[in-house]
């Protein structure tokens, strides 16, 4: 039998359904991250952790509808994007997009200190034109940008057509560089 992290995810959901729980525990092990910053950058904020619990917990009661053979990843982070907008909607606000990104920011000392000033300077005015963007062009900007998610997984996740995310991505990104394009050349 095969380690638990060496398993594939088809095999993982296979065990689970057959009531293997550490099967299951690899699936949340090998996406937590994942799902934590997908949730973070959706709008969870400081509640990702609950947002991705009650999705992992969801989609282990609704393991037995997953489509066998299909990707597990955007199908969990299409779980993780609907329990983020319940949460969001919930709570009627959206999170600092600029706060959920600097747990992610690159935290090393630089060579270049000006560099660097300016390089930080130009990624606060990114995060805030995106932060800026209409919701659905910012979910599609930060899906296909942020968590680098191609379009049929994007759609999946936000459980969009295929041709929503290619024209709300299109749209995101045409207002991304009317605002700091030139910036950012």
């Amino acid at each position: 039998m095969k380690s638990d992290s060496s398993m594939d995810d088809d095999e993982a959901i296979g065990r689970s359904l057959a009531g293997d729980l550490a099967a299951y525990e690899a699936l949340v092990a090998r996406y937590s991250a994942l799902a934590h910053r997908t949730a973070a950058m959706l709008g969870a904020g400081d509640e990702a952790e609950d947002v991705v619990q009650e999705a992992f917990v969801k989609a282990f009661r609704h393991l037995a509808t997953f489509r066998r053979g299909s990707p597990f990843r955007p199908w969990l982070l299409r779980i993780v994007a609907n329990e983020t907008h319940n949460l969001t909607r919930s709570r009627g606000r959206r999170s600092d997009l600029a706060v959920r990104l600097s747990a992610t920011a690159d935290l090393r000392a630089p060579d270049d200190p000006e560099g660097a000033a300016v390089a930080q300077d130009r990624r606060a005015r990114l995060l805030e034109a995106v932060r800026n963007l209409p919701e659905r062009e910012r979910q599609a900007v930060v899906c296909r940008y942020f968590l680098q998610l191609s379009e049929a997984e994007t759609a999946q996740v936000l459980d969009w057509p295929l041709g929503t995310v290619k024209s709300s991505t299109h749209r995101g990104l045409a207002r991304l560089r009317e605002e700091v394009g030139s910036e950012l050349a």
